[in-house]
């Protein structure tokens, strides 16, 4: 594996976007630099996707349909996410967008990031609370900093639920736009570990399967590993250099 400084969604997402050695690709369609490309929130309506169907189905596309089928659906309105599609296996879909990343990601206003993610009941409890309450307070027109002081206050606070063991997520669609860099990458799953935990899994080592990114705002490392197919079952890539 070449070795490239990308900035990728972790979404969620992130958190989700965080600086991480990974190759960089593209497919089917930290502290903030210098001169951020998105200096300024834009327009709300940006960030929405107009027509609620293909916001589900995009949601969808995070895992394959065995697992996505029975998931509970959110999609993004003008008051946060709210649910589309009531579940029954415990995974819940939604479309991430640019700000369920750390607030010091440069692309933390990027109204092309779309970012399909499918996680687990445990992540469903645990993870997830805090990027709804990202998403809430960006529809309610708060700044990049005070959404900061607001996460950092309900940690504080064991307003947000501490991560629970095995809390993960699907990020395997063919129609994910992660950062201007990464793009679509590559279909990956995701675990998500309370503090710095990187060392302990072996990850970001030569020859070792296992990438990670600790996302201090968040208090949590990012385990990514990448999947052979998309969610459609099609092969992706394997020369990702």
């Amino acid at each position: 594996m070449k070795n490239k400084k990308i900035t990728l969604l972790a979404l969620a997402f992130l958190a989700l976007l965080v600086q991480v050695v990974l190759p960089g690709a593209t497919c089917e369609a930290g502290m903030e630099s210098e001169k951020s490309p998105y200096p300024a929130v834009a327009p709300l309506n940006q960030y929405l996707i107009p027509d609620r169907n293909s916001e589900i189905a995009l949601a969808r596309s995070a895992a394959p349909s065995s697992i996505s089928d029975g998931a509970e659906v959110l999609v993004l309105g003008r008051a946060g996410y709210a649910t589309a599609v009531e579940g029954k296996n415990g995974f819940v879909c939604l479309v991430e967008r640019s700000f369920g990343a750390a607030t010091d990601f440069p692309e933390f206003w990027n109204p092309k990031i779309m970012a399909p993610i499918c996680v687990n009941a445990p992540a469903a409890r645990t993870y997830l609370p805090a990027v709804v309450m990202k998403s809430k307070l960006v529809m309610a027109g708060r700044s990049r900093t005070e959404i900061a002081q607001a996460i950092q206050s309900a940690l504080n606070r064991n307003e947000l639920p501490a991560l629970e063991p095995g809390a993960m997520c699907y990020m395997m669609s063919k129609q994910q736009y992660l950062s201007d860099d990464a793009k679509c990458w590559h279909p990956h799953m995701m675990w998500f570990i309370p503090g710095d935990a990187a060392k302990s899994w072996g990850a970001n080592l030569p020859g070792s399967p296992a990438i990670a990114a600790n996302d201090p705002e968040d208090r949590m490392t990012i385990f990514l590993v990448w999947v052979g197919n998309w969610s459609d079952g099609t092969p992706a890539p394997q020369d990702m250099h």
